[in-house]
Parts: structure tokens; sequence; C-alpha cells
């Protein structure tokens, strides 16, 4: 299916606040946390929730999928707008109902490598996936919840995010999937302790 909106729209009140107040460290983090994924505010969330959903509402989705901890808060946001259920592949003791599917990503932040799990009994071949997360960097969890929910026999319609660094591969590594991307914010740089994003149109 072609996307008949465009899923890479800056969304101007979350730009803004990036501008604003994120914390910029070298040339390659990033920290939102204050209000995304450490410090949630629920009616921001709920916003950028809704905003994610409008996009993503054209493929009728019928399950949200994401990874624990950092993408459960916009994921459920979307699903509760599209009135979906929310599944998360577990990251902490992964322990699941089996049959289960697992992935080990490597974890750039942490060092090492992260297993992520899936219980079969939530993602069945007749499922139609829009995989949500909070940022998207280089990409190796949302491209290991595609593999791991087509495992499952279902059908990735899409992979959205709150920000991508676009400085990064991740947009390009799950696109060489099939999956469009869709995104409410851009990075297009760090420097000089600022974000540099792509900005709205009005």
């Amino acid at each position: 299916m072609h996307p008949t909106t465009d899923l890479t729209r800056p969304y101007g009140p979350l730009v803004r606040r990036i501008e604003a107040e994120a914390t910029v460290i070298g040339d390659q983090i990033l920290k939102i946390d204050h209000f995304l994924n450490h410090r949630i505010e629920p009616r921001f969330i709920t916003e950028m929730g809704r905003e994610l959903a409008s996009r993503l509402a054209q493929f009728e989705p019928t399950v949200v999928l994401t990874a624990e901890a950092s993408g459960i808060a916009p994921g459920l946001a979307v699903a509760q707008t599209l009135n979906v259920p929310l599944v998360y592949a577990k990251k902490y003791a992964p322990q699941v109902e089996s049959p289960a599917i697992a992935r080990l990503i490597p974890s750039p932040t942490k060092g090492g490598e992260t297993k992520l799990v899936l219980s079969q009994r939530y993602i069945v071949a007749s499922d139609r996936v829009v995989i949500v997360d909070d940022f998207l960097s280089n990409g190796r969890t949302a491209v290991a919840l595609v593999e791991m929910a087509r495992e499952a026999g279902a059908t990735v319609l899409c992979a959205s995010f709150i920000v991508e660094k676009r400085f990064k591969q991740g947009h390009a590594a799950i696109e060489a999937l099939g999956v469009p991307v869709a995104t409410l914010a851009q990075v297009e740089a760090l420097e000089n302790g600022r974000a540099v994003l792509t900005q709205p149109e009005n």
C-alpha cells in the first residue's frame, strides 16, 4: 500500500520543544527524557499519539507493536487513539508464554546485546501491524520487530517514531525491508550543543 499522507511531516509542537528544551551531548546524544521516556507528560504524549495515529490510520492496523520500556508510552497513546491492542516485545527478564519469537539486538548505549522476546499468542498471522517507538537511530530494534512480526505470519504496514535521527541509518534499514517510516520530528544533525531539525511548513 502506498501512503496517502505525508508520513514524515514535522509536528510543530514537538519540533519547538526539542529546539527549546533538548540537552545535546556531543554529536550523537539527544536527551528529551524529561517529557518523553523517563518523565512522561500525559497530555503531550497523548497529543503526539493522536498525531501519529492520524498518519497510521490509513493502514487500517489491527495491532500496535513496540518494545519495552520506552516504546510503551507512545505505543499506548497511538493504540488508544486507533482503538486497537498494544503488544510489546519484552526486553527485561524476557520470560513469555511459548511458543515465542526472539531476537538478539546490539545495544550501543548499554554495550553487549539485548534480547527481545514476543509470545506468538499475541501476534498472529491475521494481524495488520504498525510499529511505534520513541526514537529511530540505527533501527536495530525496529528491524527486529519487523522480522519477529513477519515470523509470526503478520503483515507489517508501517514503522513509526516520535523522533528520527536522520544522520543515522535506521530509516534506510527499515525501508529496505519494504516498510514505510513515519516520524514526527526529524533531527538532521547535532552540533554546537543544539539539535538541527527539519522545520514545519508553518
